[in-house]
């Protein structure tokens, strides 16, 4: 079922797969980038133990900045430490980072193209418990819309490591999203990363979901049971790189369909959604379906309670795209 081109983790859909927290999996490689890359300074704004950044802290005590609860003014310094060459990372939680700094990371950053990473930890529903202050839902949205921006949500734990070191590779804004909880392991040291590509994590004929993020699994899962259930093919596309987005493989996989459906743990307005809606308007008009947060803010609850509640487990997604097939056929 899975692309064995991809080289993705066999066991990811069954009971034995492996779960990581990606925040857990962020503080390891900036440690590691840390140590290949003397440029590389880390700002934090009072959060450091919370995003597991403590031991490149440590390591490289002349290279981490502790602002305090100073977002604005973080943005604003790493700005000027890029332009002074070093490759600054502005950490902290989603709901925080870029929601408290926004103007500064427009101005003092994407507009003189400043080379800072901005990673935004706890985003989508996976820091429930602490409610609706604390669940970033629209960062994508107001972060894509910066000119300049490259706007990433990696799969999980081992992607988000390839990215953070991929980040570096490119000159300019970077804004990195992941998230707390634990989710389950879908690639490989192996599977093949490189920003603004998208993959096929399974290959179909009778609609494409394109999603990105942790969310992606329970994508997989539908598609699973939608093909052992209804005998309904769907092709998996994982587009981690929002912004640019990789317009030839949707498209491509779009025209073979002729339907698409996006899955997305944040608002389905200015989202992955809006930005395949953009390129299917422009380039090949498609029935289209997003699925994700419909213009409501979220609550208090476990990682797992949202997702069931807001409509994106993989049982509820079964459901939709058997209604929205439905619904063409009608």
């Amino acid at each position: 079922m899975l692309n064995s081109k991809l080289k993705l983790n066999e066991n990811c859909l069954g009971k034995s797969c492996k779960l990581a927290s990606q925040r857990d999996s962020f503080g390891e490689a900036l440690l590691e980038l840390g140590k290949q890359n003397p440029k590389v300074v880390v700002l934090a704004a009072d959060l450091k133990n919370s995003i597991k950044i403590g031991k490149f802290a440590t390591e490289f005590r002349d290279r981490f900045i502790q602002v305090g609860i100073a977002e604005q003014n973080m943005a604003g310094i790493a700005a000027g430490l890029s332009f002074s060459g070093k490759i600054p990372f502005i950490v902290s939680h989603g709901a925080f980072n870029p929601y408290r700094n926004w103007d500064q990371i427009r101005l003092s950053i994407c507009y003189p193209k400043a080379n800072v990473k901005i990673a935004a930890s706890h985003t989508g529903f996976s820091n429930g418990p602490d409610g609706v202050s604390a669940q970033p839902l629209e960062d994508i949205s107001i972060m894509r819309v910066l000119p300049n921006m490259v706007v990433i949500n990696p799969i999980d734990s081992i992607q988000l490591e390839k990215t953070i070191e991929e980040s570096v590779k490119i000159k300019g804004p970077c804004y990195i999203r992941f998230s707390k909880a634990e989710t389950p392991i879908i690639t490989t040291q192996g599977t093949p990363f490189k920003i603004g590509e998208a993959d096929i994590l399974v290959e179909g004929k009778d609609v494409t979901i394109v999603s990105c993020g942790p969310i992606i699994h329970e994508v997989l899962v539908a598609a699973k049971n939608l093909k052992a259930k209804y005998k309904i093919e769907i092709e998996v596309i994982s587009s981690p790189t929002i912004k640019p987005l990789d317009t030839k493989t949707i498209l491509t996989s779009a025209k073979k369909t002729g339907k698409v459906i996006t899955v997305e743990e944040h608002q389905i307005i200015g989202g992955l959604g809006s930005a395949v809606v953009e390129i299917l308007s422009e380039n090949l008009p498609t029935p289209l379906l997003r699925i994700g947060m419909n213009d409501k803010f979220g609550e208090s609850g476990s990682y797992k309670e949202l997702k069931d509640k807001y409509g994106l487990s993989s049982h509820n997604i079964e459901e939709k795209v058997v209604s929205f097939l439905k619904g063409l056929k009608d």
